[in-house]
């Protein structure tokens, strides 16, 4: 037994085989570890930030995200739609927003940070119905004069094009806007604050 030649190339074969297995269940173990740092989906829906992509959204669109559990609404509007805006101040409740329904970085008529982008939660601020946006210029059954905005069919609450609330309706505020940025041309993140607000 003293006298037995060693064979090198099968201990390395063997140092090599073992280190690979070994790194094999490492790495196994540690994927699960790691996807546990993960937002699970009740922390996301618990308030999770959410990326928009803007990118196909046409002007006068409305298109709907989920955040928080709530419907987002994100709506480019035309440039026709934000001249109006001001012309319905002496209608509306709170036209310049004194009630705190945004982020104080919000300001102007069209309560957004980008004019033509209208990030808005989609609730109606009575009783929690979600309302239709009705964004033509036109007479309507509900309001003769109207000028593009939100019609809650519950009990016929109606906004503007900001979201503000028109006089003699059952909502009391305006509709909330959330927490957001630009965080590129083409993306909106839902929940967060830009860079240096808040």
């Amino acid at each position: 037994m003293a006298n037995e030649v060693v064979d090198h190339g099968r201990r390395r074969f063997l140092t090599a085989a073992t280190a690979v297995v070994g790194g094999v269940g490492i790495v196994a173990a540690a994927v699960p570890f790691l996807k546990s740092w993960e937002p699970s989906a009740r922390a996301k829906a618990a308030g999770a930030p959410v990326i928009a992509d803007i990118s196909k959204i046409e002007l006068g669109q409305k298109v709907d995200f989920a955040w928080r559990g709530l419907p987002v609404f994100v709506v480019n509007r035309t440039p026709e739609q934000l001249a109006i805006l001001p012309s319905l101040d002496p209608r509306l409740s709170d036209p310049n927003s004194t009630v705190d329904q945004q982020p104080d970085y919000i300001k102007g008529p069209d309560r957004s940070i980008k004019p033509e982008w209208l990030v808005m939660i989609g609730i109606c601020t009575h009783l929690g119905c979600v309302p239709e946006m009705w964004p033509a210029i036109k007479p309507e059954p509900f309001d003769p004069d109207w000028k593009g905005g939100f019609f809650c069919p519950c009990h016929k609450s109606r906004y503007d094009l900001s979201g503000r609330v028109f006089k003699g309706v059952p909502a009391p505020k305006n509709m909330v806007i959330p927490p957001y940025n630009f965080a590129d041309e083409t993306h909106i993140q839902i929940g967060v604050d830009p860079k240096g607000a808040g």
